[in-house]
């Protein structure tokens, strides 16, 4: 007798990195702030069933003031969807013209980013990503940091894992991936900022890049 087959159906999964922070990354800026309500106004229209944020202050606040605008949307900290160095590459896995550069920025960064991050990243995809069990389509936003980001674009986009490196999202711009029953990942769309004044846009991005 065969065993009955259950439904999955897709998930969008919206990603956004929190707003701007302030110079000590206690919190947010101002200009986070007015960036996680715009945001919020955005995705009124969204048939949101959750959100996730990491534990640092300034996601768990983007994500409360995204909240806020919403009707009725449950807010819930994970730490997957915090701040790590979500895989650090090999040598042999870079371009050999920025190998150096690249291994010694990531040498920069706290033991304990670089040591928990590819195991919470793993948890990141197995909680974050794929189609959902049952028929009706699931979307959830998960309001993180860029790193986090980066790595799941890649692996919407099948990349080399080393790629995440060299992705950047903007503060408060917003992401859609849809994992849907049969077919590869999607990406939507990418670092969406339409819905800030161009005085809130591609904050978190060096000023050369401003646009």
């Amino acid at each position: 007798m065969t065993a009955p087959t259950t439904a999955t159906a897709a998930r969008y999964l919206y990603l956004t990195r929190h707003g701007e922070a302030t110079p000590d990354e206690s919190g947010l800026s101002d200009k986070g702030r007015r960036q996680a309500v715009l945001l919020g106004e955005r995705l009124r229209g969204a048939p949101l069933a959750a959100i996730h944020h990491g534990p640092l202050a300034r996601a768990e606040q983007t994500a409360k003031l995204v909240g806020e605008q919403l009707d009725g949307v449950p807010l819930a900290v994970t730490e997957p969807a915090g701040d790590y160095i979500p895989y650090l590459p090999h040598r042999e896995e870079l371009p050999p013209e920025s190998a150096d550069a690249m291994l010694d920025h990531l040498a920069g960064f706290p033991a304990e980013e670089r040591e928990k991050g590819p195991g919470l990243a793993r948890e990141a995809v197995a909680r974050f990503t794929g189609p959902v069990d049952g028929a009706e389509p699931r979307h959830e936003l998960v309001v993180t940091h860029n790193f986090l980001i980066a790595w799941l674009v890649r692996a919407a986009l099948d990349a080399p894992k080393w790629r995440w490196m060299g992705i950047n999202h903007a503060n408060a711009a917003l992401t859609v991936i849809r994992y849907a029953p049969g077919r590869p990942a999607s990406v939507l769309f990418f670092n969406d900022t339409a819905h800030l004044p161009a005085d809130l846009r591609w904050t978190g991005f060096p000023p050369e890049l401003h646009l």
